[in-house]
């Protein structure tokens, strides 16, 4: 059963004037009227809310104790708070900030962050239906990888980098549900559930996963979290973020782009980004999210036929056992 919110605010954008009120005593904003406020969707994971003001707008972003996309599934409220803890660490690496809207403010009471709204954006999950990333953005998805894994946190931060209990809903959502789902779907799936060298492997790169790494990663970052905006490239959504392997962020990143037909950017990865890396062990993590986002719960919406679909399954067999 997922656990009730226990909070004094409880994010709603129907209700305009509460969000008024709450953000005026937090000192978020001196005027007295809150114009209009409307949900953005897209993403799985919380509650998001845009909120005009005179002249101006901002984001409200709340964590409640469920993943907002699906009810049914429990989430840690904490994650608001390492998602501010991830916009502190990076504030004065300019390569990452300016590459992420501004954390304009944080309500720890209420799990509650106010962000820098980016008008005019749109989330690249449309290179999963025939738009295409330029080689100039994926440069740039590369260089805030590139800063961001080379990010000296605070000692005092690195418990909260953890993250382990996101990590534990993540590892679960990667690595077990959908190898342990017999349900009839996606064509090659069955023979990849019951490939015995697969699900070893499988489990082996989820321990890695659910170890510590040198390196602060996002920890989520596929197009959803990437926005295309009139000031470029910027990412969002660092929740999932922790302290690990810099393979598993280059192995998110080469999934998507092989789902969205994107291997000729892809090629240049290795030559871009500068950290000395494992490149058979990127390769694995990748097949592994290929696997999950074709067969999991958090699918993706993508319009291959089922010879695709079992093409990319075959492929996630191979950079896995490899």
């Amino acid at each position: 059963m997922v656990p009730w919110i226990v909070v004094s605010f409880l994010l709603d954008w129907r209700d305009p004037g509460a969000m008024g009120r709450h953000m005026r005593a937090l000192g978020w904003t001196s005027e007295p009227e809150l114009l209009s406020a409307g949900p953005i969707s897209g993403g799985n994971m919380n509650a998001v809310v845009r909120v005009h003001l005179e002249g101006r707008s901002v984001i409200l972003k709340q964590a409640r104790p469920w993943v907002e996309k699906y009810p049914q599934i429990g989430a840690p409220v904490e994650r608001a708070e390492v998602e501010a803890a991830f916009y502190r660490a990076v504030s004065g690496t300019p390569a990452v900030a300016d590459r992420m809207p501004r954390l304009l403010g944080s309500d720890p009471e209420n799990h509650l962050l106010l962000l820098e709204d980016l008008p005019d954006a749109t989330d690249l999950t449309t290179i999963y239906s025939g738009a295409h990333l330029t080689s100039a953005e994926f440069g740039l998805l590369i260089d805030y990888l590139n800063a961001l894994h080379e990010v000296d946190v605070d000692p005092a931060l690195r418990p909260l980098f953890e993250n382990r209990t996101m990590r534990e809903l993540n590892h679960a959502h990667q690595y077990e549900i959908p190898l342990s789902d017999e349900r009839e779907e996606v064509a090659g799936a069955k023979s990849l559930k019951r490939d015995p060298a697969y699900r070893k492997r499988a489990a082996e790169l989820g321990r890695l996963y659910l170890s510590s790494g040198p390196a602060l990663l996002h920890g989520d970052y596929f197009p959803g979290s990437w926005l295309r905006t009139p000031r470029g490239i910027f990412v969002i959504d660092p929740e999932f973020c922790f302290l690990g392997l810099p393979e598993f962020d280059l192995g998110i990143f080469q999934a998507h782009l092989v789902l969205s037909a994107q291997h000729d950017l892809w090629a240049n990865a290795a030559g871009l980004y500068r950290r000395r890396l494992d490149w058979q062990l990127v390769d694995a993590f990748a097949g592994i999210e290929m696997m999950r986002r074709l067969i999991g719960v958090a699918q993706l919406p993508l319009t291959a036929g089922p010879d695709q679909l079992s093409e990319w399954l075959e492929l996630s067999r191979k950079l896995v056992c490899a």
